[in-house]
């Protein structure tokens, strides 16, 4: 499945909480080399789920698990987000993820929420990542991804890992899925928006002073 249009790490070391859980640069060698060894932390078969469910490529879900915990399932970022993907917790219990900091749970939940900007902004991936980074409505507020230096830089390493740069086909039935896959619950939470608007408040606060600091 192509990374141009939508409409992969070591075994987690436990107790260990990561206070920027997207710290540390990564070459394209070196991340094929990741994919290769993700099965040794037991998160492949997750991966593939929740690409078959969701109709998004393995490697884009890699490239993000990378990115925002570099797959360790106890990752816990300065915001609050939690695990392998970084689900905010609202975000977390909008999508039915009881306990976050399972990595089964915490990666089909975030195959959901990116499916879920996929299907918001057309399938364009560039756009997904950003609204999954800096939330959604900021992306709408401009146009396009925030001018947040984090949420540019999180995108194009995002993008290089995952080896594309365009859209995504729509998932079509995906979640449909029967055969003891996890049932998400239908995000349609008033009050979970209301939680994920001011999630995404909060992160372009932090990204705001995390740009004032960079120019100092």
């Amino acid at each position: 499945m192509p990374i141009d249009k939508v409409g992969g790490g070591t075994p987690p070391e436990p107790n260990t909480t990561v206070k920027s859980a997207a710290e540390g640069n990564t070459s394209g060698a070196d991340f094929s080399e990741t994919l290769k060894k993700t099965g040794e932390a037991a998160l492949d078969p997750y991966f593939q789920a929740a690409s078959e469910r969701y109709g998004v490529p393995v490697s884009l879900l890699k490239a993000v698990a990378r990115s925002e915990s570099n797959f360790r399932s106890d990752a816990v970022s300065r915001a609050g987000a939690v695990g392998v993907m970084q689900l905010m917790p609202a975000t977390a219990a909008g999508l039915g993820v009881t306990d976050p900091l399972d990595p089964e749970q915490n990666i089909m939940g975030g195959a959901k929420y990116l499916r879920q900007q996929l299907d918001a902004f057309d399938g364009d991936t560039r756009l997904a990542l950003a609204a999954y980074n800096a939330g959604p409505g900021n992306v709408r507020k401009y146009g396009g991804v925030p001018p947040f230096k984090e949420t540019q830089n999180y995108v194009q390493k995002v993008m290089s890992l995952a080896g594309g740069s365009g859209k995504i086909p729509a998932a079509g039935s995906a979640g449909s899925r029967p055969n003891g896959d996890f049932e998400f619950n239908v995000y349609d939470s008033a009050d979970a928006d209301a939680k994920i608007l001011a999630e995404s408040l909060l992160w372009e606060i932090l990204n705001r002073e995390q740009d004032k600091s960079d120019e100092r």
